[in-house]
């Protein structure tokens, strides 16, 4: 296998590991409804960024992030990044605990379209025949909840918009996971403080009066976090834009049956219809992909 083989390769096993995770990740947004959207919001970025300089401390990377600290352009890329998922995570959070899963699991339902444009609006990347039959399916699919919505779906619309511009913006700067996290959450760090401290004022601001679980399981908002992000910004850098963007259909499906069979929202014959469609154009995108693999590699061995 070569090189090139190897490193898309990886790109795939890190973007099934990151839409695998973020797929179940509201399992754990729903055991801390008790606690308001900001402060869980605050509380991911607040762990998320002890949890990384870790990381980066053990791995000796503290170099690479002095390194990002004198380019100008790449710190402003990083801001522009960091408020951008930043205010994903509050829409998220605040759709999972206010019962608007299928609203969220719709909204990365539409990213992987997005994610198509933005790829061949800025990075001039062309889909095959095959993969433009996906698309339109996908589309297909989309456009039946479009419909059955009746009005604009804008938890959806903000989710998937904000999602596929924070993906561009992250392949742009090209920056390794860790380091790209760890600046993004020290831009955001000082606001999640503030907020912890100063602004905070529900039942479960006090640590003091929160039982040992939910401590524990705020802390653990920076696993929860960090982990899926790793991954995806890890296999951002080794796919196609449009390749990854097929991949985030592993995540609002396992979003669907959450909502569905454990919490309980309606599965509408029409839902039923979107998530048939999305499947079907991920088959054939994969399976074009697959096909297109093959063909390159046997050109190179004949060459």
């Amino acid at each position: 296998m070569d090189e090139q083989a190897k490193t898309i390769q990886r790109g795939v096993i890190l973007a099934i590991a990151a839409y695998t995770m973020w797929g179940i990740a509201p399992i754990y947004f729903k055991m801390l409804q008790s606690v308001s959207p900001m402060e869980i919001l605050s509380h991911r970025i607040i762990w998320s960024f002890f949890f990384l300089a870790g990381l980066i401390f053990i791995g000796k990377g503290w170099g690479k992030v002095r390194q990002v600290l004198k380019q100008p352009k790449v710190l402003l890329m990083l801001l522009a990044s960091s408020v951008i998922i930043g205010a994903n995570w509050l829409i998220f959070i605040w759709a999972v605990n206010s019962n608007y899963m299928l609203d969220a699991s719709l909204g990365y339902f539409i990213n992987p379209l997005l994610n198509v444009l933005l790829g061949m609006v800025f990075l001039g990347e062309r889909l095959r025949p095959l993969q433009w039959l996906a698309v339109a399916l996908a589309a297909g699919g989309v456009l039946v909840q479009l419909i059955h919505f009746g009005s604009l779906p804008w938890v959806a619309l903000v989710l998937a918009a904000s999602f596929g511009v924070y993906g561009l913006l992250r392949k742009k700067v090209n920056l390794d996971a860790q380091t790209g996290l760890l600046m993004e959450t020290s831009i955001l760090l000082p606001l999640a403080l503030g907020y912890v401290w100063l602004f905070a004022s529900s039942p479960t601001s006090d640590w003091t009066l929160n039982s040992i679980d939910t401590n524990l399981l705020l802390m653990a908002a920076g696993i929860v976090t960090t982990l899926p992000l790793l991954c995806f910004t890890g296999a951002a850098t080794k796919l196609k834009l449009s390749t990854l963007g097929f991949f985030q259909y592993i995540g609002p499906s396992l979003m669907f049956l959450l909502a569905v069979a454990v919490y309980g929202e309606e599965f509408s014959a029409d839902k039923s219809l979107t998530f048939a469609c999305i499947w079907v154009a991920l088959v054939l995108f994969s399976y074009d992909g697959i096909k297109g693999h093959r063909q390159s590699r046997k050109k190179a061995q004949i060459a």
